[in-house]
């Protein structure tokens, strides 16, 4: 089992929990209020800093209600948090961009992440011709 080293930067929200057998990502809260307007952008902080494991990455995604509750969107979505940023001061935030005004208050539940093992190390080829059928276009697999 792998651990994860996590310090807690803010007394305002609720300590992560291992997720159950409904989802392996892990939810993660604002660490304060946040006010903000349409058009408007901000990094929310999230009360947390972490060191990964060796050879592992965080992907970071608002969660299935997100925007339907807040009104923001993660305009990087998903968010990629390397193992190197590990110091106690590393806090991990979240950019969100605001669609409508909108009142986040600390402790909401506003993304998630799960760790993922680092790519493997790969090279490319090139080569005249792949050798395979086309499938005639992108996004061309139909909507039924």
């Amino acid at each position: 089992m792998e651990k994860i080293r996590i310090k807690y930067l803010s007394d305002k929200i609720d300590r992560i929990r291992v997720p159950d057998e409904k989802s392996d990502w892990i939810d993660l809260r604002a660490a304060q209020d946040v006010t903000m307007s349409a058009g408007e952008y901000r990094l929310i902080p999230l009360g947390i800093a972490m060191e990964l494991p060796e050879g592992y990455e965080a992907h970071v995604a608002p969660r299935s209600s997100t925007f339907k509750n807040f009104g923001i969107i993660q305009p990087n979505s998903p968010g990629v948090i390397d193992r190197s940023y590990c110091g106690d001061n590393d806090e991990w935030c979240v950019p969100a961009f605001a669609l409508r005004d909108t009142e986040i208050k600390a402790n909401d539940r506003i993304c998630q992440f799960r760790i993922v093992k680092n790519q493997p190390r790969i090279e490319f080829e090139e080569v005249e011709t792949l050798g395979n059928p086309d499938r005639t276009g992108f996004g061309s697999t139909g909507v039924k």
